[in-house]
């Protein structure tokens, strides 16, 4: 196999085209990098949410990321 043939574009790393279609043109990395990580994942899948495959999938990941955060903060009632 050559080097082209295991070239990954860095666009698709560094930018993904879901990661750039939100209407506000704003980058959700842009927003969320300085958040606790996992109120920042559930940031990242709801804002992504219509922009690619299964909307029900990202909801269901970012109250996952919410409800992981709110037991490491220490609330009892989730």
């Amino acid at each position: 196999m050559s080097d082209t043939e295991d070239y990954i574009p860095l666009k698709n790393v560094d930018h993904p085209e879901h990661y750039n279609m939100h209407p506000s043109g704003v980058e959700c990395i842009d927003i969320v990098e300085g958040m606790p990580f996992n109120i920042g994942n559930a940031i990242k899948y709801l804002w992504r949410a219509d922009l690619k495959g299964d909307w029900r999938e990202d909801y269901s990941k970012a109250i996952w990321y919410i409800q992981r955060e709110m037991y490491r903060r220490g609330t009892d009632n989730v």
